[in-house]
C-alpha cells in the first residue's frame, strides 16, 4: 500500500513543485543522486574507482515530449562517453529511450540511440538501456535488437517483476545479448507482473540462474543479502568465476555491501544519477525500500 502511493505521488506535479522547491528535500536527494551537473557526476564516479567500484552514469529524466528535447538529451549522452574516455573512468552510460523521444517518434529515438552505441563503441564504452514501465517493455526491447545489428555496445535491463521476463531473457540470449537483472521499481497490474515480494524474488533467482549459466557477461542488480548469497552460491557451484558477472547497486544504497563484495573479489558497478530532473527517481528510491523512505523522515524529523 505505501509503495503504491508514493509511486502516485512520484506522478503529481503539484507533489514534485512541493518537493522540489524544499531545500531540505534536495539535501535527503543527495544521499541517491551525484548532483545536477556533470562534472559533480564525474566526482563520484573517480571516488568510486578509487575504491574499486565501477559505475554507469544516468543523465535523470523521462518522458521527453519534443523532438528538440529528445536531440538535446542525446548531446548529454554524447558529452558523457566522451568524459567517460577522457577523464579515464571505469564507467558506462545508462539512458531511458522516453528521454530519447520514444513518445515522440520511435524511429528518432532509435536513431539518436544508434548514435549514442556508436559513439561509446568508438571510445571502448557501453550504454545501458533502462527499462521504463511495461508499455515501453517490448518497444525498447525490440529498439535494443536493432541496435545491435550495427554495434554490439549496448543492452538492455529486464525487469523479474514481469511475467513475460523469462521470454525476453531468452529472445536476448539468443544474439548474445548482455542483459542487467533488476526487480523492477514500477507499479504494475497483477495481470501481467508478480505482486508479492516472495514470488518476485523467486523469478529474480531463476532468471538470475539462466543468466549465468549462459556464458555472456550480464549485471546481477540487488542489494538483497540473501539474493546476493544464493548468487554466490550458484556460481561456485556451476564453477562460473567471479570475473563472468558482476554485481550492480545503486548510488547511495548498502555502501556497506559493495565495499565487502569488491573486498571478496568480486565485481561491483554502481547506478550513478544526476542532473535537476530527479523527482521521479527520488520517489522511486523512497517506495522500494523502507529503510530509504525512514531515513528520510528520520532526517526531517531532526532538520
Amino acid at each position: 500500500m505505501l509503495k503504491a502511493v508514493l509511486l502516485q505521488l512520484a506522478k503529481s506535479r503539484r507533489f514534485a513543485r512541493f518537493v522540489t522547491g524544499n531545500s531540505f528535500a534536495r539535501r535527503c536527494a543527495r544521499r541517491f543522486i551525484a548532483g545536477d551537473m556533470l562534472h559533480e557526476a564525474v566526482a563520484v564516479v573517480r571516488e568510486l574507482n578509487s575504491e574499486g567500484i565501477s559505475a554507469t552514469i544516468d543523465f535523470l529524466g523521462e518522458h521527453v515530449t519534443s523532438a528538440d528535447g529528445a536531440q538535446r538529451v542525446s548531446y548529454v549522452c554524447l558529452d558523457l562517453v566522451e568524459a567517460i574516455a577522457n577523464e579515464k573512468l571505469d564507467a558506462n552510460v545508462s539512458v531511458k529511450l522516453s528521454q530519447l523521444g520514444l513518445d515522440v517518434d520511435p524511429k528518432l529515438c532509435e536513431g539518436l540511440l544508434k548514435n549514442i552505441v556508436t559513439r561509446a563503441e568508438l571510445r571502448n564504452s557501453f550504454v545501458r538501456v533502462d527499462m521504463e514501465g511495461s508499455a515501453y517493455a517490448e518497444q525498447t526491447i525490440n529498439i535494443v535488437e536493432r541496435v545491435r545489428e550495427h554495434s554490439h555496445a549496448v543492452g538492455p535491463v529486464i525487469q523479474a517483476y514481469l511475467y513475460r521476463s523469462e521470454l525476453n531473457v531468452v529472445k536476448l540470449l539468443h544474439s548474445r545479448c548482455p542483459m542487467r537483472l533488476c526487480k523492477g521499481a514500477y507499479k504494475e497490474p497483477s495481470r501481467i507482473a508478480y505482486q508479492r515480494k516472495k514470488e518476485v524474488d523467486a523469478n529474480f533467482v531463476h532468471l538470475m540462474q539462466i543468466l549465468l549459466k549462459s556464458g555472456i557477461y550480464h549485471g546481477i542488480a540487488t542489494h538483497d543479502k540473501k539474493i546476493i548469497d544464493q548468487c554466490i552460491e550458484f556460481s561456485q557451484m556451476w564453477c562460473i568465476s567471479k570475473k563472468e558477472f558482476e554485481f550492480q547497486m545503486l548510488y547511495g544504497i548498502r555502501r556497506d555491501l559493495q565495499k565487502d563484495l569488491v573486498r571478496r573479489g568480486y565485481k561491483v558497478r554502481v547506478y550513478v544519477p544526476f542532473g535537476n530532473q530527479w523527482f521521479p527517481y527520488f520517489m522511486r528510491r523512497l517506495a522500494e525500500r523502507p529503510a530509504n523512505l525512514w531515513f528520510f523522515l528520520r532526517s526531517a524529523l531532526r532538520a
